[in-house]
């Protein structure tokens, strides 16, 4: 599932967004040490009131992901009570360096549905522990967060799109 799975009027709602940050440019840094430029947050401000993504806490949950404000996907992904929540949860955890906590919310997720679409080498819990390991490592200098070489962002990436493709095909 990718981006171009995304019903219309999701896609039309974010393409802004897009514009402005593409997808092969986002969520770089793997531990986020500081949000993403200005014109991507601000874009996402606008983003997240569309009527398209406003009645979707999920996805606006993901679309502050994307910009790296997590504190604001945070206040939203802690608020929705069901998995998709938990696993919004999970990956901001894991974004912010908080990996015991991300495994925990992972544990609530359980077996999303989503998960068996980002890929056949893709497991939540092991991204997890290898991101702990770059950040521990600090092979990037962007927040410690791993190098790109290793696939980790690339993951990520995905992972991210394929979340945001399946809540918005849901409805949720």
């Amino acid at each position: 599932m990718t981006l171009q799975d995304l019903p219309q009027p999701i896609a039309e709602a974010i393409a802004p967004l897009l514009d402005v940050l593409p997808l092969e440019q986002a969520m770089e840094q793997l531990v986020v040490s500081e949000p993403a430029p200005k014109r991507a947050v601000e874009a996402a401000a606008q983003v997240v009131e569309h009527p398209a993504i406003a009645a979707h806490p999920p996805l606006a949950a993901g679309l502050w992901l994307y910009v790296d404000e997590l504190d604001r996907s945070h206040r939203i992904s802690q608020g929705i009570d069901d998995p998709t929540g938990s696993y919004w949860h999970a990956i901001m955890h894991r974004r912010e360096g908080d990996f015991s906590n991300s495994l925990y919310w992972l544990r609530r997720t359980g077996q999303h549905p989503a998960m068996k679409l980002v890929g056949d080498d893709y497991d939540p819990a092991a991204l997890v522990r290898e991101v702990e390991r770059a950040a521990g490592a600090g092979s990037d200098g962007g927040g410690g967060g791993g190098s790109r070489g290793d696939g980790l962002v690339e993951r990520q990436r995905r992972e991210w799109a394929t979340l945001f493709a399946w809540c918005a095909k849901q409805g949720c």
